[in-house]
């Protein structure tokens, strides 16, 4: 398992004790810093045998100088486009399944969505019923995005934009444009 934050990542093979970490972090600590785990580079990071590679900091960490290099079978994209489009491809030709972001980090807007709902009928759900939801909607968008993909012999993050923009086109055709 390992972590990293800005400065550098930190490893260790049979397991880091997160709310360690979390704590140190919350503290002001660097991971430079902290016990527990070989310190490596970002990069060094990237390229780990590990299972899940979840880039959930900065936009363009994976990119054609390092797709390569990553070893894990399963890539979410936490951030906001930390997989470049050329990344992209050299990880579909290696066989690393890619939830792109527009599926894996669409949570905050649909939470900003419950919000305004909630707002315009004037009440307001208990957490449990957000996460509910939430879930409820995650799964449903990461099942419809798949099946496209799976039916179309496309990679996710093409098949997330054949939704969205047939989505969009029917909305269009449905309501006309407004002014």
């Amino acid at each position: 398992m390992a972590v990293s934050d800005s400065r550098c990542g930190v490893y260790n093979a049979q397991a880091l004790d997160v709310d360690a970490i979390w704590d140190f972090k919350r503290a002001g600590g660097s991971l430079t810093d902290f016990p527990g785990g070989d310190r490596i580079t970002n990069e060094e990071l990237l390229a780990l045998p590990v299972d899940i590679l979840i880039p959930a900091a900065l936009e363009g960490q994976v990119h054609d100088g390092n797709a390569a290099a990553v070893r894990a079978r399963l890539l979410v994209e936490g951030a906001n486009g930390p997989v470049t489009p050329k990344a992209d491809l050299i990880l579909s030709e290696n066989g690393v399944f890619v939830v792109p972001d527009i599926v894996s980090n669409a949570g905050g807007v649909i939470v900003s969505y419950f919000e305004w709902v909630q707002d315009l009928q004037s009440f307001f759900w208990e957490e449990s019923e957000v996460n509910q939801r939430l879930h409820r909607l995650m799964v449903r968008s990461f099942e419809e995005v798949l099946a496209c993909a799976e039916r179309e012999k496309i990679r996710l993050r093409e098949a997330a934009y054949v939704l969205g923009v047939s989505r969009v086109a029917e909305a269009v055709r449905a309501r006309g444009i407004y002014p």
